[in-house]
């Protein structure tokens, strides 16, 4: 009965994204990934996940987990059960005192077992002026970890704008979700060029990098 709810549940926020945001993928010319990927992504909304869940074809997204903090999906019996058993999300725990198994481990394993991930490399929300914060270590690990995977950036527009901060009503806007070429750790890169490689490579999918606006 618990995942027929969560199944149904996962329909409405399906229809409800859709719905508030009338969300639109545009694809790289390589195509739909075919294989595991890490989606990796800016981040300004608790939202952010599911407008890229929510574009991918039923193929991809039946096999595509959000990485999320634990604080805060499992503060309450509503959000465990929505990021648990609607979203199946790969939960870290982001205290490190608190923590019982590595974080890249954890996301290592997912991967292993045939699951792509929503990655959010800054690490937290942006609610800066700056279209994009630094990146944490975490996306580099990973790519060092399982070198073979694709990684493909995605650039998330308007959400912010949907869903103010402090807002509870959505606002009706047009959001869009910009998937990038995938790209992987090169033999022998360090981790600051990679990081800047993959930063690079995520803000040139942003409207305004293209002289468009945001």
């Amino acid at each position: 009965m618990r995942a027929l709810i969560a199944k149904f549940a996962a329909e409405i926020v399906l229809l409800f994204a859709r719905a508030v945001t009338a969300v639109r993928a545009t694809w790289h010319e390589s195509g739909l990934p075919r294989r595991r990927s890490v989606y990796f992504a800016n981040h300004s909304s608790h939202g952010d996940f599911v407008l890229i869940w929510t574009v991918l074809p039923p193929r991809l997204r039946r096999r595509v987990r959000p990485v999320a903090g634990a604080d805060y999906w499992l503060k309450s019996k509503l959000t465990s059960f929505i990021g648990r058993d609607v979203f199946n999300a790969v939960l870290i725990q982001r205290d490190r005192e608190l923590r019982e198994a590595d974080p890249v481990e954890t996301m290592a394993q997912a991967l292993d077992e045939g699951s792509s991930l929503i990655f959010f490399p800054e690490g937290t929300r942006n609610q800066t002026e700056a279209q994009l914060l630094p990146f944490k270590s975490g996306l580099f690990h990973l790519a060092t970890a399982r070198p073979d995977v694709d990684l493909v950036p995605v650039w998330i527009a308007n959400l912010n704008r949907v869903m103010p901060k402090g807002e509870f009503v959505p606002i009706p806007l047009i959001c869009t979700v910009t998937f990038g070429a995938p790209m992987h750790l090169a033999s022998g890169e360090a981790k600051e060029a990679f990081i800047e490689r993959a930063h690079a490579a995520l803000l040139a999918l942003s409207p305004k990098q293209a002289g468009g606006s945001e």
